[in-house]
């Protein structure tokens, strides 16, 4: 029961934050394993750009992937690849998980980059 209830706080919580290509909505999805992270702009549903522990700039830092310390790297890989396409503010979109442990890293690991939420 627990994946409905987050899909349904989800929900709620996409209705009220929209990313636009000024300011995007940078959605987290978790895993048990990993953690992913992309930037999406939904007046023209479309995905900017994208950061997890699967992909190639993190798996270079030969870093674990499931634990605090990778959401907060990934965090600021997203923040990085925000900056180049010249993207400095963003809607957090935490997706129904709750705001502390990995989420929390990753938002924390984002600011530091240089994102404002």
């Amino acid at each position: 029961m627990k994946l409905p209830q987050r899909e349904r706080r989800h929900k709620r919580v996409t209705r009220k934050v929209q990313g636009t290509a000024v300011k995007p909505r940078m959605v987290v999805f978790r895993s048990k394993k990993h953690i992913y992270a992309q930037l999406v702009k939904d007046d023209a549903n479309m995905v900017i750009a994208g950061c997890s522990t699967l992909s190639k700039e993190f798996k270079a830092k030969n870093m674990k992937s499931g634990d605090r310390e990778a959401a907060k790297e990934i965090g600021k890989l997203i923040a990085a690849k925000a900056i180049s396409l010249g993207i400095k503010e963003v809607c957090f979109d935490r997706a129904g998980y709750k705001y502390h442990g990995r989420v929390q890293a990753l938002s924390d690991g984002a600011r530091e980059g240089g994102l404002k939420f």
